[in-house]
């Protein structure tokens, strides 16, 4: 009976729409909104011990859905997006939120945490990404752009705001698979570098450079960010600066400022959250190792630290929220296909991730913004931007 009342004081203040939750002894309980048709349903195969659930809510619920110890019927993005909502839900108290797990960021350990996630395999993100294999957040001019035409839009709205003018240089910190470099280079008429962690990353666009014969233009080292050397004239970064942690951000945009040409622009693009940094420990655990969403002000503030100024601030919030839906509907196509290669326990894991991410971006729990950085009396570029 006291595990019950946990669940109830736990469940009471999370849902507005209709919620129906049968537990593990086959009582039913109903939550939210008391008239009409159930919306959600939470089924408890097993019951998860209360201690895990005070620990931290988020990782139990997480781990058990994963485990098919918790079975959800309903879009799961909206009943997430639900408990956003509500201010005294699981998500918000911080009765349900104490354990965090302890991080370090040294480059042995960033080379690891890359590898867990970025590594998984070419063949697994070329079965859901589109065509450029671009794994951040699309931009999209209309909603009915394709996910492929929105992440072109993206690369070219990044390379328009540096202000770029050809046989210029171009550095991107964290390269993913290459869209953005060979871009530059191809469109752009620019010598652009690129660097990762990740060897299939940096394997996929070797291979890409040859094919293509873009040796003169492109290149691309497996290296830390920290290792760099050299000055450009542009720098862009785009879903990278989650991974350094809170306590490298300072560095992080030193390193941007100390390879940033004196007339140069630099574009950083990342997940953050206005309400101030977080983390989340099921993320943390099972997705991204390592991974920290810095607030705001705490960006800003290392940015101008460095002795770097902002001249443009952008949400692209709703886009990455488009993003990932397409990405959900592009995984559920292959559920079968990616539960024969990693087993259902991983399908599980990422359908939750990627429909909880989502959520979250919809209800603004978090964020991307796109930053333009110069250094201090840089009166070289145009006055506005047109894009």
């Amino acid at each position: 009976m006291l595990d019950k009342e946990v669940y109830n004081q736990l469940f009471k203040p999370s849902f507005s729409q209709k919620t129906q939750v049968t537990f593990w002894d086959d009582s039913v309980k109903e939550y939210g909104n008391s008239e009409g048709d159930v919306v959600f349903k939470i089924i408890f195969n097993e019951k998860i011990p209360v201690k895990d659930l005070l620990n931290n809510a988020s990782l139990a619920l997480g781990e058990a859905y994963m485990e098919k110890k918790i079975e959800i019927e309903g879009n799961i993005q909206a009943l997430i997006y639900d408990i956003y909502n509500q201010a005294n839900g699981f998500f918000h108290n911080s009765n349900f939120k104490k354990w965090m797990p302890k991080e370090k960021h040294t480059k042995k350990q960033s080379a690891h945490d890359i590898h867990s996630h970025y590594d998984l395999g070419n063949d697994f993100y070329e079965m859901w990404l589109d065509r450029t294999l671009t794994y951040s957040c699309a931009y999209f001019e209309t909603p009915e752009d394709t996910l492929e035409q929105a992440q072109i839009n993206k690369v070219h709205h990044i390379l328009d705001k540096l202000f770029i003018q050809p046989g210029e240089t171009l550095l991107d910190i964290g390269c993913g698979w290459g869209t953005l470099i060979l871009t530059a280079a191809k469109e752009y008429k620019v010598k652009a570098k690129g660097i990762t962690l990740s060897e299939e990353q940096y394997q996929h666009i070797q291979e890409i450079i040859k094919e293509e014969h873009l040796e003169e233009t492109v290149s691309v080292e497996l290296m830390d960010y920290r290792d760099l050397k050299e000055t450009f004239d542009h720098i862009t970064s785009v879903g990278m600066f989650e991974h350094v942690g809170a306590e490298n951000l300072q560095e992080y945009f030193k390193v941007v400022e100390n390879h940033l040409a004196p007339n140069g622009t630099a574009l950083i693009h990342g997940i953050t959250r206005q309400q101030g940094g977080a983390k989340n420990a099921w993320i943390n655990q099972y997705i991204f190792p390592g991974g920290y969403i810095p607030g705001v002000t705490e960006l800003v503030g290392h940015i101008t630290e460095n002795n770097l100024q902002l001249l443009d601030l952008e949400s692209l919030r709703r886009d990455y929220q488009l993003t990932l839906e397409h990405w959900t509907e592009n995984f559920h196509q292959v559920g079968e296909a990616v539960i024969a290669q990693k087993g259902e326990d991983f399908y599980r894991m990422w359908d939750l991730y990627l429909q909880a991410c989502a959520a979250s971006f919809q209800a603004s729990n978090i964020d991307v913004i796109q930053y333009l950085l110069v250094h201090p009396n840089n009166n070289t570029i145009p006055m506005h931007r047109n894009v």
